[in-house]
């Protein structure tokens, strides 16, 4: 081999260490649908992860327009964590195809559904859809209890491990720091909540559900006379005459979901509207997902002095 050679040689060696040496370091890309698992994903996979949301916290789940930006992050994606659930039925599946990225298609490892970790509420025993907006797979609004999240962080660091198996010591020891910090703060939450046992409320939209059988508060009725149908008139007259035979303590929407019903609600049966921040941004204390209940015990309780 003359000099000439031997010098191209050592350039090409050299390039392709160091593309290999990026390709060690570079950063697992993660699309979650919801804020929340954009947040998990971040405690889970520290550096080793560089995670978006292709929703924010004031924005209604279902309905999502995929414009060119999120078909672009989607397409760069190396793993998709979404409820699922129906939850995402209505953009999803479109936004997918339109990636072309078949590394997160249903059904591959790097499509991580939330909703398939945890026990579910409200299955239907028959899909009737002029109940209005029934999720045939149950609600899918688990993030509202934080045994769900437990449960969601302890697949996922499984699912990040085998997309990046190099990495997976470290993901097991990131889901054990935090599986031993949300156990503490599960306890302090469920203590300051006490006084919320039996308290009847009545929510927006059927999206507290979880919230609800955690703290042990219980519904009494919806300003929405069937799920996704906007309030009406005439419903909330008829809610509010239910309301003097069976009353509730307060009235609960997300934060992303308009005001005027529940303000309406709350002016003419005198009681408390509380805006439940529901997702991780939902309102100033809500930057990760310990904030995210710290917030949600506070306005609760606050509601029941």
């Amino acid at each position: 081999m003359n000099l000439n050679n031997k010098k191209l040689f050592s350039a090409l060696l050299f390039v392709a260490a160091g593309v290999s040496s990026v390709s060690a370091h570079a950063a697992i890309n993660v699309l979650a649908c919801e804020p929340e698992w954009e947040a998990l994903a971040n405690e889970l996979g520290g550096d080793k992860v560089k995670v978006s949301s292709a929703t924010n916290a004031m924005q209604d789940p279902h309905r999502i327009e995929a414009r060119p930006g999120l078909i672009a992050r989607t397409r760069n994606a190396d793993l998709l964590v979404c409820t699922g659930l129906e939850l995402e039925v209505g953009w999803l599946p479109v936004l997918v195809q339109q990636s072309g990225n078949t590394k997160i298609a249903a059904g591959q490892p790097g499509n991580f559904v939330a909703g398939s970790f945890v026990p579910r509420l409200d299955v239907p025993s028959k899909l009737d859809r002029s109940e209005g907006d029934v999720h045939a797979s149950g609600n899918p609004h688990i993030q509202q209890n934080p045994h769900n999240i437990a449960l969601v962080a302890s697949a996922l660091a499984k699912r990040l491990a085998e997309i990046d198996p190099p990495n997976a010591a470290y993901y097991q020891g990131r889901q054990k720091d935090f599986s031993a910090r949300w156990n503490a703060a599960m306890l302090r939450w469920e203590q300051q909540a006490a006084p919320l046992r039996n308290v009847a409320v009545v929510e927006h939209h059927k999206n507290m559900e979880y919230l609800m059988g955690w703290l042990g508060m219980h519904q009494v009725g919806t300003l929405e006379a069937k799920p996704g149908v906007e309030p009406s008139a005439a419903h909330l007259g008829e809610l509010l005459a239910q309301l003097q035979r069976q009353p509730a303590k307060m009235v609960l929407r997300a934060a992303y979901q308009d005001a005027r019903a529940s303000g309406w609600l709350s002016e003419h049966a005198h009681i408390p509207a509380v805006v439940v921040p529901f997702s991780v941004g939902g309102d100033d204390k809500s930057k990760d997902l310990f904030g995210l209940f710290d917030s949600t015990v506070q306005r609760l309780l606050e509601a029941n002095k």
